[in-house]
């Protein structure tokens, strides 16, 4: 690639994007994603509007002084004072930016400025002037480019440059262009500025159409060479051009635009997750880094990515920095992916039948569910998967609660055919039964979830009690009803300590097995 087929990033989610309702960043939060930003390889970072604020200007301030390879850059209007707050917020950094920008449509100057044509003229010349004299690099921006008169463009575009502008930015302000068009007004810069050569053309782009992305990249195809975009897509209105989608269509499709950048693309995931936590959540079908990018639950998607991930993938989850594709279950879930999700789950050398049966009971849960989770999946295989004879069985409980003395549980249990009995104390009935089982059974495992639901109502109500355990990874859900809840949640627990036995069995050594009744699980 030469120099002129590579493409700055100028990031303007500090400025533009937190322009966006709810997005507003802390100084802390501002520091942590410009650091982000250095490292994923942005090449300028617009860090805030000076004047605007003392936390606008104290922003810029900080960040131009901790970037090490991007350049800083600040925001102004065409004016002085906005200015002179640009290049006293910039002065630390050893090269920085001076954005100014004006509104140049008819619109926005008779409604907007209340200026002629004549009076924006003069501005522009003295303000990229003034600009100038504090940095070499100065960028000019019309304001509502994209519905100002071309003849008019085209002259104050050249004026610009005379006055010392390096880069000249065309803003679809009011996301109102579309991509035809706006290759259109590239080419005519193109083609009918004299001193056009002298500066590198920069498109922005918002998305109230949701062309932001398309009307950039045409731009880029039409000779600009710079695109100012946001992580996520966040900003005004509906946002502007989102960064990780300019940067992956010009990696993922060179053969149509054979550009480059500097982004490190692996970072993405990182940088878009760094600007959610700071702003707003990202919506789950976001392209490149929403929830679902890479998450696929079609039963003949999942087959074919199965087989190929190129049938359904054009970009891989890790150029991204996504650590995997999904296969999400759901109720469009084939039995391939079921059969391929047992075996990530750890179930090696379970029967079609018993899988068979598992999936027959996993698409009636997923016409029921709209999330299933990998317990669900686990506990319908261990469902699934019967032993002649549970390894543990209850034969008697009885339990002392109350006030004034230590909850006490008395606890009967069949443990191989050989009858155990014992008694213990606990922080509570529930305590006091689970440390029987414990002594009795000896095992290892941990408790990760206990619950209660009532089946009906009254006092008489039939509770349902599930136990979720877990050991070296494997977890398995153990359920029970009874009009007594303490006896349904000694039998709910039992139910989880059997199914985990034959887990446990399912990948083990056989030799293994005959070990169980002398250490148990």
């Amino acid at each position: 690639m030469s120099d002129k087929d590579k493409v700055f990033i100028f990031d303007t989610t500090m400025r533009d994007g937190e322009q966006s309702p709810g997005a507003s960043m802390s100084l802390e939060e501002k520091i942590q994603i410009s650091r982000v930003f250095d490292e994923l390889g942005i090449d300028i970072i617009e860090a805030g509007f000076p004047i605007a604020s003392p936390g606008d200007f104290e922003a810029v301030k900080a960040i131009s002084k901790i970037l090490k390879n991007s350049i800083p850059a600040g925001l102004s209007r065409a004016n002085k004072k906005d200015i002179d707050a640009c290049h006293e917020a910039l002065k630390s950094a050893p090269r920085f930016r001076i954005h100014t920008f004006i509104s140049t449509s008819p619109l926005h100057m008779k409604h907007k400025l209340n200026k002629t044509p004549e009076q924006v003229v003069d501005a522009i010349k003295e303000s990229v002037t003034y600009a100038r004299k504090f940095t070499d690099d100065v960028e000019w921006s019309c304001e509502d480019g994209t519905r100002t008169d071309m003849d008019f463009m085209c002259k104050i575009v050249e004026l610009a440059i005379k006055s010392g502008a390096k880069t000249v930015n065309i803003p679809d302000t009011v996301g109102y262009t579309t991509p035809s068009e706006f290759t259109k007004i590239i080419t005519t810069l193109k083609n009918k500025v004299p001193n056009i050569d002298k500066a590198i053309l920069s498109v922005h782009c918002h998305n109230d159409l949701g062309l932001a992305v398309a009307n950039s990249l045409a731009g880029v195809s039409a000779g600009a060479r710079q695109v100012e975009c946001t992580i996520n897509g966040i900003g005004e209105r509906a946002g502007n051009a989102a960064l990780e989608e300019i940067v992956m269509a010009i990696r993922t499709r060179n053969d149509l635009m054979p550009y480059t950048t500097g982004i490190k693309t692996e970072l993405l995931s990182k940088a878009s997750k760094v600007v959610s936590n700071a702003t707003f959540p990202v919506q789950f079908n976001k392209a490149i880094v929403g929830k679902n990018a890479f998450a696929h639950e079609a039963g003949i998607h999942q087959d074919g990515m199965l087989k190929n991930r190129e049938t359904y993938e054009i970009m891989t989850p890790e150029s991204v920095g996504v650590k995997k594709t999904s296969l999400v279950m759901g109720k469009h879930s084939g039995r391939h992916a079921f059969k391929e999700k047992l075996s990530d789950l750890g179930y090696v050398g379970v029967t079609d039948d018993v899988i068979q049966t598992a999936f027959g009971k996993f698409k009636i849960l997923a016409d029921k569910k709209k999330h299933v989770y990998d317990d669900d999946i686990a506990a319908l295989v261990d469902d699934s998967m019967v032993l002649e004879k549970n390894v543990i069985n209850l034969k008697s409980l009885k339990v002392f609660a109350g006030t004034g003395e230590p909850q006490k549980a008395e606890m009967t249990l069949d443990v191989y055919g050989e009858v155990k009995k014992t008694s213990e104390t606990g922080d509570g009935p529930v305590d006091a039964i689970f440390k029987c089982i414990k002594i009795l059974f000896p095992h290892d495992v941990k408790l990760l979830l206990y619950q209660v639901h009532a089946v009906t109502e009254g006092t008489d109500a039939q509770a349902t009690v599930s136990v979720r355990i877990e050991e070296n990874g494997k977890t398995t859900v153990g359920q029970a009803a009874d009009t007594d809840t303490l006896v349904a949640s000694a039998n709910a627990y039992i139910a989880a300590l059997n199914k985990m036995i034959i887990k446990r069995n399912k990948t083990a050594p056989m030799m293994e097995l005959e070990n169980e009744k002398v250490r148990g699980i």
